[in-house]
């Protein structure tokens, strides 16, 4: 497994930079009108990756935000996106555009089929698995709806799959500033192969040394970093000195 990661988070909507509080649409702060400008101040603070969710996309199913993040990708930076990827041609026009890797979340849920294929055709490690969860289930179409599969049977199957990546969110944290859920993370893969980047629930410094501390005997490769930034809990610099 590659070194452990640190992604500072950029939601897209509106074409603007935000945050929601436990998914909710309708608890949205507004931190900058220009998410580029967001991605740059990132790099300059020496982020390798970026973790980018167009929740409009998310929430509509289709790609709405896509030249934003396909501008942010000519960052000398990495750019990891989710949200309104339903296709085969969404995906290729992610990765066809700079971007280095896509989240597959609601379609793992309701065509795993169509996500295994897109492993197979473009590689495991530009397909990350972002199974969100409320109460140990995975959630869909924008944490709307929750499926009646489990977390972890979602992350087995994939697994078994070829999935090498998968994201973790559980909603019940995200926004919340409250510290991860580590425990939940550490067990959707178990001990197998595949990674698990921590998202949600990130307040302070010292809940991404638990998270890295976690990770060294785990399945645990990173952590995603949003609200605590934007709150300025602390800076990406301190956060990457950890």
């Amino acid at each position: 497994m590659s070194k452990f990661q640190l992604y500072p988070a950029i939601d897209l909507r509106g074409g603007k930079c935000v945050r929601l509080f436990q998914g909710d649409y309708a608890q949205e702060t507004v931190y900058g009108d220009s998410p580029v400008d967001m991605a740059k101040k990132f790099v300059e603070a020496g982020a390798e990756w970026i973790h980018m969710v167009d929740l409009d996309g998310a929430k509509d199913g289709v790609r709405i935000n896509d030249k934003v993040v396909i501008e942010a990708a000519r960052l000398p930076v990495n750019v990891q996106v989710g949200g309104g990827i339903r296709t085969r041609e969404d995906v290729e026009h992610y990765l066809s555009n700079g971007v280095s890797r896509v989240i597959i979340g609601s379609l793992a849920i309701r065509n795993p089929e169509l996500v295994v294929s897109f492993i197979e055709e473009f590689g495991a490690d530009r397909i990350v698995i972002g199974i969100d969860a409320k109460d140990g289930m995975a959630a869909t179409e924008g944490w709307i709806e929750t499926s009646g599969q489990s977390a972890q049977d979602v992350a087995r199957f994939f697994a078994e799959k070829g999935a090498e990546l998968f994201i973790y969110t559980d909603i019940a944290t995200d926004g919340t500033l409250a510290g991860p859920n580590i425990d939940a993370n550490k067990a959707l893969v178990g001990s197998g192969e595949a990674g698990v980047i921590v998202s949600g629930g990130i307040g302070s410094l010292e809940d991404i040394k638990n998270v890295k501390q976690a990770a060294a005997d785990s399945s645990i490769a990173g952590v995603i970093i949003g609200k605590a930034l934007y709150e300025n809990r602390f800076t990406l610099e301190e956060a990457l000195s950890c």
